[in-house]
C-alpha cells in the first residue's frame, strides 16, 4: 500500500504569465501529479505529467525498515515530497512548459527561491548546447497556502507537511555517495580515519562503484533508480534532452535513504573547484556543469533540507575545502585502489558502462585524471593505471589546451578549475620525469603556464565549507 500525496489539482501555477514559446515542440503544461511509498517494498514512485502525457519514475530503498517513531515517518514524507520536486527537472526539460502545476506541494518562498535556482542554473548547459533561452520562462509560483512557516502549521494536516513536532535522533554515523572515483575514495577514508562509521550507498546499478567499495571492505548501500520508460519515447520523438543536475537528484535520495535506514549525516565528496563556472554565455550568464556540486547548490539544498524536512539530518561534502590537486595528492598514498577506481564518466550509464575498459582515453575526466595525478606519481605508475600515457600524445592535445585554458572554453565535465590545471603543467615542467612529454613541452611554451601559481599553493589553500563542526573537530583531532 503507498501512502503520500497523489493527486492532479484543478488549477494551473502560472510560471509566466509573458512566457514567449521557444518553438512549436513547447509543451503547454508540467504537472508534479503525485507521489508515494509503499513500506512494505521500499519502492518510492514519483509521478509527473506533461501535457496529460503520464511519467512514472520508481526509486526502490532496499531492505528499508519503516521508522517506528512518528517523527522519523513524517521527515521521510518531507524528504520525499523535495525529491519529487528536484526529480521532476529529468522530465521538465523534455518538454520546458509554459505552465507548471505544483498540485499537493506547498511552496512557500523560500521552497520557490530554491528551485528557481536549481531549475534555471542547473539546466543552463542544456539550454547552451541546445541554443535555447530559457531565462524568462522558469519562475516557481509561491502556492497561496504557503504563508505560514512550516513549523506553525497544525496536526491536522497530512503528515508530509507537518511541523517539526518532535526532534529526529538520528545515529551520528555517515551515509556516504560514492561514485567510483578518487574523490568519493578519499573521502570515505578520511570519514574512517577520523573514527566516523561510514556507510558507502549509491544510487544506479555501476558494477565498477560495487568493485570499488568491495576493496574498501565495506558493504555497499545500492538505490536503484528507474527513470520513467516515457522519457525515452518522448526523446527518440523528438523531445529536447540533455545534462540535468543529476548530483541534486541523487542527493535528495541519498536523504531519503538516511532518514530510512538511520544516518545523521548525508555526505558528498564535491571539491572547491566545482563552483567555477565552466563558461558565460552570450549574455554573461555563468554555466557551470558541476553546478549541483557547486558551494551555491551545497547551501541552498542544506538549507532546504532544515527548513522543509528536518533540522536533524544535515548534508555537506567533506572535500569541498580542498582543490582537485590536494585530493590528488592524497589518493595518490592510497595504492591499494589505484587499480580498481576509475574517473571515466564513460563507465557510468544509465544502461551500463559504454566501455570495455576503466578508460577511454578520449574524453576530458581521462585527461584530467592524468594531469591532477602526474605531479605525484612517476610516469609508470600512471601508465599501470589507465593503460597509456595522455600526456604524451599529440592527439590529446587540444584537450590539455582546453583544461588548461588555452583553447576553447573548459570542458562541460567535472573537472579541476583552470588555475590548478595551469599549475600543475608548471609543475611538470620543471619535474625531469615529465618535463619530455609531448604535452607538458608544448604547453610549457604558453605564457599563461609560465605565470601559474606553484602547484603548492593549490595543495595548501582552504575553501569555504559546510561542514558540520562535530565533523570538523574530529577530522581536525585526526
Amino acid at each position: 500500500m503507498y501512502a503520500g500525496s497523489f493527486g492532479v489539482s484543478k488549477s494551473w501555477l502560472v510560471l509566466k504569465k509573458d512566457a514567449v514559446p521557444i518553438s512549436g515542440r513547447q509543451a503547454f503544461c508540467f504537472s508534479f501529479s503525485g507521489y508515494g511509498y509503499d513500506p512494505a517494498t521500499g519502492e518510492a514512485v514519483l509521478s509527473y505529467a506533461v501535457d496529460g502525457r503520464v511519467l512514472q519514475e520508481k526509486i526502490v530503498f532496499p531492505d528499508a525498515s519503516w521508522p517506528v517513531d512518528a517523527a522519523r515517518q513524517a521527515a521521510f514524507y518531507r524528504a520525499l515530497e523535495l525529491l519529487h520536486l528536484i526529480a521532476g527537472v529529468s522530465y521538465y526539460k523534455a518538454g520546458l512548459a509554459v505552465h507548471i502545476d505544483t498540485c499537493q506541494s506547498r511552496i512557500d518562498r523560500n521552497m520557490a527561491d530554491f528551485l528557481n535556482g536549481l531549475y534555471r542554473n542547473g539546466l543552463a548547459e542544456f539550454a547552451y548546447v541546445n541554443g535555447l533561452d530559457i531565462s524568462g520562462l522558469i519562475d516557481f509560483a509561491v502556492s497561496s497556502d504557503a504563508a505560514a512557516p512550516l513549523s506553525e502549521l497544525s496536526a491536522e494536516q497530512p503528515s508530509s507537511q507537518r511541523g517539526y513536532s518532535h526532534p529526529l535522533d538520528l545515529p551520528a554515523r555517515a551515509l556516504v555517495a560514492m561514485g567510483g572515483g578518487k574523490d568519493s575514495l578519499v573521502c570515505l577514508q578520511m570519514l574512517r580515519d577520523a573514527g566516523i562509521e561510514a556507510q558507502p550507498a549509491c544510487v544506479g546499478g555501476s558494477l565498477l562503484i560495487g568493485e570499488t567499495v568491495r576493496a574498501t571492505g565495506l558493504p555497499l548501500l545500492r538505490v536503484r533508480r528507474e527513470l520513467a520508460p516515457g522519457l525515452a519515447a518522448m526523446n527518440a520523438g523528438g523531445a529536447w534532452n540533455g545534462h540535468v543536475p543529476v548530483t541534486a537528484i541523487n542527493s535528495a535520495i541519498l536523504l531519503c535513504a538516511g532518514l530510512l535506514y538511520g544516518y545523521r549525516y548525508v555526505v558528498f565528496a564535491n571539491e572547491s573547484s566545482a563552483s567555477e563556472a565552466t563558461l558565460k554565455d552570450g549574455q554573461g550568464r555563468e554555466v557551470n556543469h558541476q553546478y549541483s556540486k557547486s558551494l551555491e547548490f551545497e547551501k541552498a539544498f542544506a538549507a532546504v533540507v532544515r527548513q522543509h524536512v528536518t533540522p536533524g539530518i544535515e548534508y555537506f561534502s567533506l572535500l569541498r575545502p580542498f582543490s582537485e590537486m590536494a585530493i590528488a595528492e592524497r589518493f595518490s598514498k592510497m595504492t591499494g585502489l589505484h587499480e580498481v577506481f576509475s574517473s571515466c564518466n564513460r563507465n557510468f550509464h544509465q544502461d551500463g558502462s559504454h566501455i570495455q575498459r576503466r578508460w577511454c582515453l578520449e574524453c576530458p575526466k581521462c585527461r584530467f585524471t592524468a594531469l591532477a595525478l602526474a605531479p605525484f606519481l612517476s610516469p609508470q605508475q600512471l601508465v599501470s593505471i589507465q593503460g597509456a600515457d595522455l600526456l604524451d600524445r599529440d592527439d590529446q592535445m587540444q584537450g590539455f589546451k582546453a583544461l588548461c585554458g588555452l583553447a576553447g572554453h573548459k570542458p562541460f565535465e567535472c573537472v579541476g578549475s583552470i588555475a590548478e590545471c595551469r599549475a600543475a603543467m608548471k609543475f611538470l615542467a620543471n619535474d625531469s620525469q615529465w618535463r619530455d612529454k609531448k604535452i607538458v613541452r608544448a604547453l610549457a611554451a604558453y605564457a599563461q603556464i609560465g605565470q601559474a601559481p606553484e602547484l603548492g599553493l593549490q595543495l595548501r589553500h582552504v575553501s569555504e565549507h559546510n561542514i558540520p563542526p562535530a565533523i570538523l573537530e574530529k577530522l581536525n583531532a585526526f
